[in-house]
């Protein structure tokens, strides 16, 4: 049976003494994590919870992490990944809607895991995967390992639930996306012919390993039988010096990141020698930033993936051939992997001629299983199999797909996705606000930045830097809006009363390639 456990299985079998993990002065072989992760399942056992049971995780990246995610499906159980950037009332928030039972935490959350502790209902015991002294209050993670034997993975896999990974929502609230142990295997496997790792190969974890796309670079490196190396957070210095120390082979980069390494001192100095691919996607690559970066590294290939959180994520990607090739191409998404099909339709569902632009529909053994307990929204974005993805693009004649708009309020900055009505929420919650629309707007380093355009009570006055720390008190920092505009005139409104976020977009947008970030 296809298990996120068999993965682990497969690789301590077919590279044994290879080294799957490098963090810090720690390594361990396959053979190593595969114990480690078995123990650790033990461990997880041993608390009664009921199978397909929620724990969870909120830690930077660590080789723990990579561990974690694979003994919690080993125990029988579901990962739930939280954004270590988001505001401890969206944590709690996801804690209480999965009912998750355990929490696992390193040392930069430890107050935070405290506070979530005594108030998320159910939630039990707390995991400390740090490298301190473990709080009173919490199990030591290293104990776990060491004092239980290793027990048989659960035999949970297939269709069944491994994880939910939780996203913005349109409603306020996020909503918890439900992957199956085929759909995370899935959707790896489609990745690999155009992300070619094999077991001499070293995955670069730099992106957030909460992450969908982090989390679908740990699958296909479990299967290619490399080594994960893993750095706690994005620093650039530190990201050029372990490429060359580590001889570090494959990446998943945001653009902004990229950006920010092609600015660093180091960059056109850097031992980049054995840095075979780098894959970024979850937001456009600016023309500037992939031309610069193919002048400063020419020996290193690129490829572009184009996803979202419910199809595990990637859709359709932009091969290293292409991007050698150059041209227009480079405009485009790519192509379908080999586990996704992709359709462009109208507003009825009815199939858009080449060219012609419309909602892109995907399916495959990668598409979710629903959002958890939300019914209505999983019939809306999920229907016969096709997941709806809320974005408006077009193939050309050799099957290249082009996106060129959003249909679903979202902005996407810095690879983050923001759905505007939290923010639209946090905002309307002061006193001062009679109104708020929030807009994506260019900007040259995330792709898109939050705005928001705000309508004042008749006689009321409130400036921007407060408005921005009444919205730090409820969601993250990211989807904390960057700018703020003022305006008397009431926000224009569509004959349905919906606000025209078209027309407040316009003068932001004039003149650029592409409508989104």
């Amino acid at each position: 049976m296809i298990s996120m456990s068999a993965m682990i299985e497969r690789a301590a079998r077919l590279n044994p003494e290879g080294i799957a993990t490098s963090y810090g002065d720690r390594e361990h072989s396959w053979q190593q994590v595969r114990v480690r992760v078995a123990c650790l399942g033990a461990g997880l056992g041993g608390y009664g919870l009921a199978e397909g049971d929620r724990v969870a995780i909120l830690s930077l990246n660590s080789d723990r992490y990579y561990e974690s995610i694979f003994a919690i499906p080993w125990a029988g159980y579901c990962v739930v990944p939280l954004n270590t950037r988001w505001a401890l009332p969206e944590n709690q928030y996801a804690l209480q809607d999965s009912g998750t039972r355990i929490l696992l935490f390193d040392d930069n959350f430890a107050s935070q895991a405290e506070q979530l502790l005594a108030a998320v209902d159910g939630l039990d015991i707390a995991i400390h995967m740090g490298e301190g002294q473990s709080p009173d209050w919490a199990v030591s993670y290293e104990d776990l390992v060491d004092q239980n034997a290793p027990s048989p993975a659960s035999h949970r896999g297939g269709d069944e639930m491994a994880g939910i990974f939780y996203t913005g929502g349109t409603t306020g609230f996020p909503k918890g996306v439900m992957q199956s142990h085929r759909a995370i295997w899935a959707s790896a496997m489609g990745t690999l012919p155009f992300f070619t790792m094999d077991r001499s190969s070293a995955y670069l974890h730099v992106a957030p390993m909460f992450h969908m796309a982090d989390f679908a670079g740990s699958m296909g490196l479990t299967l290619s039988c490399g080594k994960n190396v893993v750095l706690e957070s994005f620093e650039p210095g530190e990201v050029l010096r372990t490429i060359g120390e580590q001889r570090v082979t494959h990446s998943l980069l945001v653009p902004a990141m990229i950006k920010m390494l092609l600015n660093h001192p180091d960059a056109a100095t850097a031992d980049m020698s054995s840095m075979v691919c780098i894959l970024y996607g979850a937001s456009p690559m600016p023309k500037a930033t992939l031309e610069q970066c193919m002048a400063t590294w020419p020996t290193v290939g690129l490829a572009q993936a184009y996803g979202q959180t419910e199809l595990a994520p990637v859709v359709t990607m932009l091969s290293m051939a292409d991007h050698q090739a150059g041209g227009e191409r480079l405009k485009s998404a790519g192509r379908p992997t080999p586990v996704s099909e992709v359709r462009i339709v109208d507003e009825n569902g009815a199939d858009q001629p080449l060219g012609t632009s419309g909602e892109i529909v995907a399916r495959g053994p990668h598409a979710m299983l629903g959002y958890w307990k939300k019914p209505e929204e999983t019939a809306r974005a999920l229907q016969d199999g096709w997941v709806f993805t809320g974005d408006a693009g077009y193939f050309d004649e050799d099957g290249y797909l082009y996106i060129v708009d959003r249909v679903k309020d979202m902005v996407v900055t810095g690879g983050e996705n923001v759905f505007t009505t939290e923010v639209e929420n946090a905002i309307i919650s002061h006193d001062a606000v009679q109104d708020v629309a929030v807009i994506g707007i260019p900007h040259p380093e995330w792709g898109e930045a939050v705005h928001a355009i705000v309508v004042l009570h008749e006689g009321q006055s409130v400036a921007e830097e407060e408005l921005v720390q009444h919205c730090r008190q409820t969601i993250a920092g990211y989807k904390v809006p960057k700018s703020i505009s003022f305006r008397d005139d009431p926000l224009p409104l569509s004959g349905a009363g919906k606000v025209l976020k078209t027309e407040l977009r316009k003068p932001f947008w004039e003149g650029q390639e592409r409508q989104v970030g």
